[in-house]
């Protein structure tokens, strides 16, 4: 089946080349005749509008295309800035780590170190206390 509005806009055509072509014979135009040029007007203005749309519609479409492009581009970005983020905290975490077990490992020293330094007081106040005697 054909498209009805095209056949109607056809029709219309074919009616508005008849009005037209009595204006330019000098004839008088019918009250249909004047209602066929408005019709011809509207559509015309009509088939633009659609035009206008359609181009408009793909304008959309592209501006669309590329915002998905961009979004997806970012994402990316993210991703790969998520990423790096992930690895420095996993290195800090082993540095922090590492930092830690030495610094344990320091306080067992000094801990060491005063034990013995109180050993040695120790001995040092027995020493003094057996002179003294």
């Amino acid at each position: 089946m054909a498209d009805v509005s095209a056949i109607a806009y056809d029709a219309l055509k074919t009616a508005v080349e008849h009005a037209l072509g009595k204006i330019r014979e000098g004839k008088r135009l019918s009250t249909e005749d004047v209602f066929l040029l408005y019709l011809g007007t509207i559509a015309g203005e009509l088939r633009e509008l659609r035009a206008e749309i359609t181009r408009l519609d793909r304008r959309i479409d592209e501006t669309n295309r590329r915002i998905d492009d961009l979004t997806k581009s970012l994402s990316a970005r993210i991703d790969e800035t998520n990423r790096r983020i992930d690895e420095i905290a996993k290195s800090l975490s082993a540095r922090i780590d590492e930092t830690n077990r030495r610094i344990d490992e320091l306080a067992k020293r000094i801990d060491a170190v005063q034990a013995a330094l109180l050993e040695i007081q120790k001995l040092l106040i027995e020493l003094v206390r057996s002179r003294q005697q």
